[in-house]
């Protein structure tokens, strides 16, 4: 008997009905507003404002000093920030989604998502080149174009757009608002935690967090080509299928013998096959070859069992061992 908890283990009968989130006006404000305080962090940190003041103020602080006690549980929790744990797991849970839904939407928006932060955040951060908290060179000096990768933070960045895809994604407008609750969440944790550990400054935590926002507003944008993507891969699968599906066709002539591949040997009453006996050259069922054409020619009359032994007549001693008789 089956419970409702397996039942819901089952593929769906048909594939569901899903909106797709749409470019309206309040995401469009909401997307320029995080690109002007992302552009407004960036201008901060190059001219050396009071945020980089902030930034040596929190690190000289160190946290991690401060609370030691709290370094072993956030070293683990950490990891839900980097790319390739928690991709793992987002991308096991849309796959199965994706499976009972019938769609390969889930996925391809992960993996445009993932796409977009590694390309955006990466350029950014080799272009800017700002050195780290634990590299940090000179007091007070914003550390940039020194030949670091750290601005903006990358585990920030993808700990928004990992988890705020589940939110993204989600069918249900409740079950949207407790995912983008629960993602803000451990967004906001990781940010901070890398603070707390000094891998980070302040303003690559605030940069981290607009990143990762410009890609999940910005995802809209993508979906069309997103439809395209499905739809070529469902369209080159139901041709993989229709080839599978065609079964080889094996010429007969008309009132030919079958072949060999349907014949079935006849099998005796006690479960032994039959010996069939072999037409002769030039039947029907057998067509004539070279070789049964030199057999008629020499027929073998007697079988070589029963041949007799040919010996040879008289003594086999060499004539020299023969008695000499006579005078």
């Amino acid at each position: 008997m089956r419970t409702d908890i397996f039942a819901r283990l089952d593929r769906e009968p048909e594939p569901p009905k899903i909106e797709i989130p749409r470019m309206s006006r309040t995401r469009l404000a909401l997307f320029g507003g995080t690109s002007a305080f992302y552009l407004a962090i960036v201008v901060a940190v190059l001219v050396s404002s009071w945020l980089v003041t902030l930034d040596w103020k929190v690190m000289l602080f160190r946290p991690y000093q401060q609370w030691p006690e709290l370094h072993a549980t956030l070293d683990y929790f950490v990891v839900l920030g980097q790319r390739g744990p928690t991709a793992v797991m987002v991308a096991a849970w849309l796959g199965w989604r994706s499976w009972r839904q019938h769609t390969l939407r889930p996925l391809l928006v992960l993996g445009a998502a993932l796409l977009l932060l590694n390309v955006t955040v990466g350029a950014v951060k080799l272009g800017l080149g700002r050195l780290g908290p634990h590299y940090a060179t000179q007091i007070g000096s914003a550390e940039m174009f020194a030949g670091g990768d750290i601005f903006p933070s990358g585990h920030t960045a993808n700990a928004v757009v990992t988890w705020g895809i589940l939110a993204y994604l989600a069918t249900t407008p409740r079950a949207r608002r407790y995912l983008s609750a629960l993602s803000a969440v451990v967004a906001l944790g990781v940010g901070l935690t890398t603070v707390y550990l000094g891998t980070h400054w302040l303003s690559d935590v605030l940069l981290g967090w607009a990143a990762g926002l410009l890609i999940l507003l910005g995802l809209p944008w993508c979906e069309p080509l997103i439809v395209r993507t499905e739809a070529l891969i469902f369209s080159v699968r139901e041709q993989l299928r229709a080839r599978r599906r065609r079964a080889p066709s094996l010429p007969v002539a008309a009132g030919g013998p079958r072949p060999a591949i349907y014949r079935q040997r006849p099998v005796a009453a006690d479960g032994e096959p039959v010996r069939e006996p072999v037409p002769a050259a030039g039947s029907p069922g057998r067509p004539p070859s070279a070789r049964s054409t030199l057999t008629q020619a020499r027929p073998h009359t007697v079988v070589r069992s029963e041949r007799m032994p040919v010996t040879p007549a008289g003594s086999r001693r060499p004539p020299r061992s023969r008695p000499v008789t006579g005078g």
